[in-house]
């Protein structure tokens, strides 16, 4: 009964896989904020190395990995494929369920997948500094174990309520040499305009990017990084998808449905993007992202174009929202907390390629326990939506007496969120959906594009 698919070293990808050659139809401009006019790539300069500008827009379906990345990608890549067969037991379905492990890389989550491409494209642009954010801390602490390896200083806003909840993701990021602020801070305008406004805010990911953009553009020496939503950041974690595609066909198998929990889309796009690519080359699969029904981007947002942050700093691209002035409640996947989602996602989303649903937070603690009782491995709480989802799926082939092969991408390992769980068991959690009233007056501040 094998239950663990590994690849060798040496067929760690050397390329990542673009998917926007393989988009239906073409890419809605990116918008300056300012200017209101389409972003030319010198605009985005202050922000971002020349390199990651390349990647953003380019159009090449193929990009090669850099071997100094390849390098560190090698202390815990190709990372494992699972067959589930100890879960599968105990829902008594006749689906197969296999999950792609990002949980082994150091930061404990598919994270560094980009963070490290990022911060070495930023050393060999001349950066010095990287400014950034973090919701719950995976990529807080992936950022600030990426700058460590290449050298540079690294600043994380990390939104308030998980840097109360999440204590030892800012211990990881601050042992990795990060200084970490808690968002909204005092040591910005987007921030001290808030807490003029609401002291006792608990931030917001859009609230933080703010931060980080403004605290990036106002130093010469000094970039942002970005863990999500991006084109190039989806491109990097396509890594992980081209893996799974090879582990699978080891396996003998391909998957009917493809799942990944989402917030701003790295790590569904990661999963998803490869078989979006076997999509539009006529496979028959279904690529499924499964979001928290607390913070309902692509189940009950517009798709329209919006600022990727609350300061209004950062571009305004097409996407599905709900609106950048979105406060979500502090559940605990704080890394699923962002009011819009990548713009690829929502294309894909809006012409029908990949599904989206929205699960609530009992349910997926319920799934993460069930999953670590059958198969040992302790979930993020981000992670559980995906679980959630695959769980889902199997109960309907169980229901339906339908054989089906689930793929599904577990995200990063729970250790340090070990106080979601103990409010978990003591009854301390609660769903929560938000207010249709709330998500209007939020998306009645969208702002008008020509």
């Amino acid at each position: 009964m094998q239950n663990k698919i590994l690849l060798p070293e040496d067929r760690i990808p050397k390329y990542w896989y673009n998917v926007i050659p393989d988009m239906p139809g073409p890419l809605a401009p990116v918008i300056h904020p300012g200017t209101m006019q389409p972003v030319k790539p010198e605009d985005l300069l202050p922000i971002f190395p020349m390199p990651l500008i390349e990647q953003e827009v380019s159009q090449q379906r193929w990009i090669e990995i850099p071997e100094p990345v390849r390098e560190i990608f090698r202390i815990w890549r190709p990372s494992p494929l699972f067959r589930a067969h100890r879960l599968e037991k105990a829902l008594g379905t006749p689906a197969k369920i296999y999950y792609k492990y990002e949980g082994v890389s150091p930061a404990g989550s598919h994270k560094p997948n980009s963070a490290v491409p990022q911060a070495y494209f930023n050393k060999i642009s001349g950066t010095k500094r990287i400014a950034t954010e973090t919701g719950a801390g995976q990529w807080g602490c992936s950022i600030a174990l990426a700058c460590q390896m290449f050298g540079l200083e690294c600043t994380v806003y990390m939104v308030k309520v998980s840097f109360a909840q999440k204590p030892y993701r800012k211990s990881m990021m601050q042992l990795w040499g990060a200084n970490v602020i808690p968002s909204p801070s005092d040591q910005t305008n987007a921030g001290r305009a808030m807490l003029a406004k609401d002291p006792e805010n608990g931030g917001s990911l859009g609230l933080a990017i703010s931060e980080a953009v403004e605290d990036a553009v106002s130093r010469e020496d000094t970039r942002y990084a970005l863990g999500s939503v991006l084109n190039h950041v989806c491109l990097h974690q396509t890594i992980i998808g081209l893996e799974a595609k090879e582990q699978m066909a080891i396996a003998g198998d391909y998957p009917d449905v493809v799942i990944g929990c989402h917030g701003g889309g790295s790590n569904f796009a990661g999963i998803g993007f490869p078989f979006v690519a076997d999509k539009a080359n006529g496979k028959q699969v279904r690529v499924l992202a499964v979001e928290p029904a607390s913070c309902p981007t692509l189940t009950r947002g517009v798709y329209a174009f919006d600022y990727g942050d609350t300061a209004k700093m950062a571009p305004v691209a097409k996407m599905y929202t709900l609106g950048h002035d979105f406060m979500p409640p502090g559940i605990h996947a704080g890394g699923l907390r962002y009011h819009g989602a990548s713009p690829l996602v929502s294309q894909l989303l809006a012409a029908g390629v990949i599904e989206a649903k929205a699960v609530h937070q009992l349910a997926c603690f319920d799934a993460a326990v069930l999953f670590s009782r059958t198969e040992g491995i302790i979930p993020a709480p981000e992670s559980s939506h995906a679980i959630r989802g695959a769980i889902d799926e199997a109960l309907q082939a169980k229901e339906e007496g339908k054989e089906k092969t689930i793929l599904f991408n577990l995200s990063g390992h729970g250790h340090v969120d070990m106080t979601a769980y103990d409010d978990f068991f003591a009854g301390k959690l609660t769903d929560y959906e938000y207010p249709t009233e709330a998500i209007k007056e939020s998306l009645s501040q969208l702002p008008k594009v020509d």
